[in-house]
């Protein structure tokens, strides 16, 4: 348990981003999920400026490794353009 002030509040602000943290991780999952889960080339396209900023913002806060925000983008990008 936390003693001093400054501990009090460092325990506040980590319980409070990890809240964000874990909103912000799952929405990106479930848009991620949903292009993946698009048949329409046209609409993929358009969705997936969204989800690629989703991404950029967690790894810029590094939420996410920037690797594993490379990577996901990558495997992203090719699924829309394979799409028929």
């Amino acid at each position: 348990m936390a003693n001093h002030q400054s501990a009090k509040k460092r325990a506040r602000q980590d319980s409070k981003r990890r809240l964000q943290n874990r909103y912000y991780k799952k929405s990106a999952r479930t848009a991620i999920k949903k292009l993946r889960n698009m048949t329409d080339k046209k609409e993929a396209e358009a969705y997936l400026p969204k989800v690629m900023s989703m991404i950029d913002k967690l790894a810029k806060k590094n939420t996410w490794h920037e690797n594993k925000a490379a990577n996901l983008k990558s495997s992203l990008m090719k699924h829309v353009n394979r799409m028929g």
